[in-house]
């Protein structure tokens, strides 16, 4: 099974788990805010709740019809997990409305504990649990995407066997997560802003991955932290493609939309854009201005990198 297959099924198993779906009438209406709404992007960027707040205030569902005029079509939300259900399931409620993706939600990232490294029983038992839960939040906001952060490494343990140990847990994880539909996408994570974490390179995820050998078991290629580590992004792209199932974003230094730092991301939009990425990608970052006009810099960053 291909990755598209795989994840058409995730989406329509979400669906059958009794997520409301958009009647033609709304999908009118929809159609008809986005045709008077700011733009339509190549790729599918998926903002966080809070960044444009101040056009469209606090509440999640306004934010969410602000995202859809401004021409986005999915949503990251990584604290999704830990939102009540009812407010989960009214955000899903929303995004099957507006014919929003949902992104990716944290699943397991403990940055303070040796845990996928490890051969215990009580180890994967916890991490099995994880990802029960995991499925649980995926089938109430219809996600096909959760996030693992394989946490830290044991620095007394040979680096092979901690390699092999983190296939076995993932085998372990994936077996609750394929019959579910639901895809862990590894996030490997800089050395500078996180020393003690065990996956930080593509090339270590893509090995991984290909030893799970699972479509529940891919890489999120998030470019900041991929520039921070070791730059070559667009060859470790390449590389590693057959293995990415979602990308995040922000620039370096600081974090911020892209065009603030050093990253050539219109270069890089063009080039996943040509090899016929139709995934998401997050926009985990912060927002370089203040108030309105910063929230529109930011739109105007995301229209200027699109316009490939």
């Amino acid at each position: 099974m291909n990755r598209r297959e795989f994840l058409a099924g995730a989406l329509s198993a979400g669906a059958a788990a009794g997520l409301t779906i958009a009647s033609p009438a709304q999908a009118q209406e929809v159609g008809a805010n986005r045709s008077a709404g700011r733009r339509a992007f190549k790729l599918k960027y998926a903002p966080h709740f809070g960044m444009f707040r101040q056009h469209a205030g606090e509440d999640p569902v306004d934010q969410l019809k602000y995202m859809a005029d401004q021409g986005f079509t999915a949503l990251e939300d990584n604290g999704m997990a830990g939102r009540p259900k009812e407010e989960q399931e009214r955000i899903a409620r929303e995004m099957a409305r507006l014919n929003m993706t949902m992104g990716v939600f944290v699943a397991y990232a403990d940055f303070g504990a040796t845990s996928f490294v490890l051969n215990k029983p009580e180890v994967r038992t916890m991490l099995v649990d994880k990802m029960k839960a995991a499925v649980e939040v995926a089938k109430r906001v219809n996600a096909a995407w959760c996030t693992v952060v394989p946490g830290q490494y044991e620095p007394r343990m040979e680096w092979g066997y901690q390699t092999a140990n983190a296939i076995d847990n993932l085998k372990a994880c994936a077996e609750v997560c394929e019959p579910a539909g639901l895809v862990m996408v590894l996030e490997p994570l800089n050395p500078r802003d996180h020393p003690t974490l065990f996956l930080t390179k593509i090339a270590q995820a893509f090995q991984i991955c290909r030893a799970v050998g699972s479509p529940s078991c891919k890489i999120l290629n998030d470019l900041y932290h991929q520039q921070v580590t070791e730059g070559n992004l667009i060859p470790n792209i390449d590389a590693a493609w057959n293995e990415i199932a979602y990308f995040q974003l922000g620039d370096n230094p600081g974090r911020r939309e892209p065009g603030t730092g050093e990253i050539n991301y219109r270069n890089i939009f063009r080039h996943i854009h040509a090899k016929g990425f139709d995934g998401l990608l997050g926009m985990e970052h912060g927002v370089a201005g203040e108030g309105k006009e910063g929230e529109q810099a930011l739109l105007d960053a995301y229209a200027a990198c699109d316009s490939f």
